[in-house]
C-alpha cells in the first residue's frame, strides 16, 4: 500500500511536468509556424480593426511579413500601425501599409484594390476577415438592410477576391483565406438575411477553390461560432437552438482564432470548423437527418417565443 502511495506521490508532479512541457513546446511551434508561413509574405488583412483583426496583425507583422492592413477608419489604422511598430523590433519587420477599405461601400472598392496592388505590386496571402451581423425576424428586416448585409458580408469579400486573383494567377501562387461564421453551414432562426450571406460566400469561395488549384492558389475557410470580445458578447439565451452556441459561452476568442489562421496558412487546410461539439453534430445532423434538424429548430423558436410571453 505505501508503495503505491509512493508512486503515486512521485507520478503527479512528473505528469505535471510534461504537461507544461508539452504546451510549452506547443506554443513555441506555433509562434515559430507563424514567423515561416509569412515571413516576407505580402499579407492583406480586411477589417484590422476587429479584435480578430488586431490580434492576426499582431502576429503577422512580429512574423516578418508584409503587412497591408485594410479598414473603414484611417486615424485608428493608423494608431494600430504605430502601436505595432512600437512593440516590434524594427530590425526583423517591415513597414506597415494602410488601405481604407469598407466592404458597404461597393463602388470605392476598385480604388481598393488597386491601391492594394500598387503597395508591393502583388500579395501573397489575402485574409478576408469581415463581417455584418443583424438578428430578427425575416419580415421586421427591410431590403435596405438585406442588401448592406449582403454587400458587407457577401458582395465585398467576392469583389476583393476577384480583383486580386489575376496577380495571383499570373504568379500561379497564393493563398485566399476566408473567415466565416459556422452560419455559413448551419442556418439558424432570426438571422435569415445574415445566415444567407454567409452561405453565399461560403459557396463562392468552395467553388473558386477548384476552379485556381490549377494556378497553385489555396484557398481556406475558417468556420467559427463567433470571435469573443468580451463577457457581454455572451448574453444567455433561453432558446432551445441557442445550445448551438452557449456550450462554449464566450465563443472563439482572438488569439485562439489567430492561432488557427496562422496553422491554416502553414499547412493549407481547404476548411476548418472552430467549434465545440454541439454545433459539429447539427451540421452533420443537417446534413444525414435534415427534418430531424429542422424539428428542433422549430421547437426552439416555439420554446424562445414561450419564453418571452412568461417575462
Amino acid at each position: 500500500m505505501e508503495s503505491a502511495w509512493t508512486t503515486t506521490v512521485l507520478l503527479v508532479p512528473c505528469v505535471v511536468v510534461l504537461t507544461a512541457g508539452f504546451f510549452y513546446i506547443y506554443g513555441m511551434v506555433v509562434s515559430l509556424l507563424s514567423k515561416t508561413s509569412v515571413r516576407n509574405k505580402v499579407v492583406v488583412l480586411t477589417d484590422a480593426l476587429s479584435g480578430l483583426g488586431k490580434e492576426c496583425a499582431s502576429v503577422f507583422h512580429k512574423g516578418g511579413a508584409r503587412l497591408i492592413l485594410c479598414g473603414k477608419n484611417c486615424e485608428k489604422l493608423e494608431e494600430l500601425a504605430d502601436d505595432l511598430a512600437n512593440a516590434s523590433d524594427p530590425t526583423v519587420t517591415f513597414p506597415i501599409k494602410l488601405v481604407l477599405l469598407d466592404f458597404g461601400e461597393i463602388e470605392s472598392l476598385p480604388e481598393a484594390i488597386e491601391e492594394i496592388l500598387e503597395c508591393y505590386g502583388y500579395l501573397d496571402i489575402l485574409i478576408l476577415n469581415s463581417s455584418m451581423k443583424v438578428k430578427g425576424p425575416a419580415q421586421s428586416l427591410s431590403l435596405e438592410m438585406d442588401k448592406l448585409l449582403m454587400d458587407n458580408n457577401y458582395f465585398g469579400p467576392v469583389t476583393l477576391a476577384k480583383g486580386v486573383l489575376p496577380s495571383m494567377i499570373s504568379r500561379r501562387t497564393g493563398h485566399l483565406l476566408l473567415v466565416n461564421s459556422i452560419q455559413g453551414k448551419l442556418a439558424v432562426p432570426f438571422r435569415t438575411t445574415y445566415s444567407a450571406s454567409k452561405h453565399a460566400v461560403q459557396a463562392f469561395f468552395d467553388c473558386l477553390r477548384a476552379e485556381v488549384e490549377e494556378y497553385g492558389i489555396s484557398v481556406s475557410t475558417i468556420n467559427h461560432t463567433f470571435i469573443s470580445g468580451s463577457a457581454a458578447d455572451a448574453a444567455p439565451s433561453k432558446s432551445l437552438w441557442s445550445l448551438l452556441y452557449t456550450k462554449k459561452p464566450l465563443g472563439v476568442s482572438p488569439d485562439e482564432a489567430a492561432t488557427e489562421i496562422v496553422k491554416t496558412l502553414n499547412n493549407k487546410r481547404k476548411e476548418v470548423v472552430i467549434a465545440p461539439s454541439l454545433p459539429k453534430v447539427a451540421i452533420y445532423a443537417r446534413s444525414f437527418f435534415p427534418n430531424v434538424f429542422f424539428a428542433v429548430m422549430a421547437a426552439g423558436v416555439k420554446n424562445a417565443a414561450a419564453s418571452e410571453k412568461t417575462q
